[in-house]
């Protein structure tokens, strides 16, 4: 017989023998066994090294950049402290720019986790830890205190702990169809961008017409047209991609047909890999669809946790990854292969926004770790087991103040390690001589 609830709250509470909840706040600057820059440099394997540049100025930029690059690094870190042994689907990458508004399949704008290349089967406390780390990074670069930062981290955990509390009680079709709504300031800002990324401005901004027909703009080296073998490649990957999605989304996907195709750099992490934009209509003008097909390599956590802990397709990966911890995801998100190489396939910036900076500064900053903190246990306990969670969390604050206590000093352990990065730029450590396409 399956354990009752209760039983798995105390199964949770039995996992403070392996951890307590204060000793999830220690981070020992001297225990890494390896190199920072080393490690860095190493998993840049399979990138197209012409692109790597532009990965490295997003990185050079701030602490913030730098972090948002050196997934594999905290990948590292964490996987050297204690655990629970819980396990959920963690979102790998979980900062306060991967959190954002997008249109559901309903057509509403929701706000919500959006970002899972790093995705996989993992301890939930990774995620936290490293949203945590996150909102002391961005709050010190939106002007704020250390203590401004400190308290927005024990609202993300406070939170969330409550939020899992709550998960750990509800029917399981409630938690199935939980949605977050409540939409504080910060969040508003994001959803007024979202509602004017309509495809109509997106295809104005993207596009240019020349003979009477509608191409991608050029915009070397971030956004450029590719050789005609490379664009009938691309096309060649969405039939595959089409027995990934649902038969009804199939059938309306079926109604667009393709025009265009660019490659396209986007984001901080992901630059260096191959990701493609394909521009489609739908009979007119009017009805336009941007679709990304974007290169996935395995999860920088993966080499520290059970093998076959995610699928072995990296687009399949990431694609269920979304499915799992959101409760609506992308329309047409599905996932294809080209040249013996993993995609995600996905709309491209149909009604999304992230977080700005301006957002972040003084009480905004607070909110929107509260919000952050709904959000991601949301996503924890949609596939983990709340109950377990819960009764490792417990009512009290112990857990709150050990995550207040870890992202700061792992947020200094991040600008001491930019600032390492910055001098290895300086030296030409991470020129690559090998390029690949």
């Amino acid at each position: 017989m399956d354990k009752t609830r209760e039983e798995r709250c105390k199964i949770g509470q039995s996992c403070r023998n392996h951890i307590k909840r204060l000793d999830q706040g220690t981070w020992d600057t001297t225990a890494r066994t390896f190199d920072a820059i080393d490690l860095l440099a190493r998993a840049q394997d399979d990138r197209i090294p012409e692109l790597l540049p532009i990965k490295f100025a997003h990185m050079r930029m701030s602490p913030f950049g730098f972090f948002r690059g050196a997934v594999p690094l905290m990948a590292a870190d964490l996987a050297m402290l204690p655990r629970t042994g819980l396990m959920a689907q963690i979102c790998g990458d979980a900062h306060v720019q991967n959190m954002g508004a997008f249109e559901a399949p309903d057509g509403r704008l929701i706000f919500d986790i959006n970002d899972f290349d790093e995705s996989i089967v993992g301890p939930w406390e990774w995620d936290v830890k490293r949203l945590s780390a996150s909102l002391v990074l961005t709050g010190r670069e939106a002007g704020n205190s250390d203590r401004r930062c400190q308290e927005a981290v024990l609202a993300f955990a406070a939170t969330y702990r409550r939020q899992m509390k709550l998960f750990s009680e509800m029917p399981f079709v409630e938690l199935a169809r939980y949605q977050v709504y409540r939409h504080i300031d910060p969040v508003q800002s994001v959803l007024r961008k979202a509602e004017r990324a309509t495809p109509i401005h997106n295809l104005a901004k993207l596009t240019v017409v020349r003979r009477d027909k509608h191409v991608f703009r050029e915009a070397k080296p971030v956004q450029f047209h590719v050789p005609r073998k490379q664009v009938a490649a691309v096309i060649a990957s969405l039939p595959p991609y089409t027995q990934t999605l649902l038969p009804e989304r199939a059938h309306f996907f079926a109604q667009y047909k393709p025009v265009d195709v660019v490659f396209r750099v986007v984001g901080t992490g992901s630059v260096g890999l191959r990701d493609y934009v394909v521009l489609m209509f739908g009979g007119k003008i009017s009805d336009p669809l941007f679709l990304q097909i974007k290169q996935e390599v395995t999860s920088a956590y993966a080499p520290y946790l059970p093998k076959g802990a995610a699928p072995k397709h990296q687009g399949q990966r990431v694609a269920e990854a979304g499915r799992a911890m959101q409760m609506q995801s992308d329309f047409f998100v599905g996932w294809t292969s080209m040249d013996g190489r993993d995609y995600l396939v996905r709309q491209l910036r149909d009604h999304k926004a992230g977080i700005a900076a301006e957002d972040l500064r003084g009480r905004g900053l607070v909110d929107y770790g509260d919000m952050c903190g709904e959000l991601l246990s949301k996503g924890h306990a949609r596939s983990g087991d709340p109950c377990a969670i819960s009764g490792y969390l417990g009512v009290g604050n112990r857990f709150d103040r050990a995550m207040a206590k870890f992202a700061v000093s792992y947020a200094d352990q991040t600008t001491n390690d930019w600032e390492q990065f910055r001098r290895a730029l300086r030296r030409g450590l991470f020129r690559s001589t090998n390029p690949k396409r």
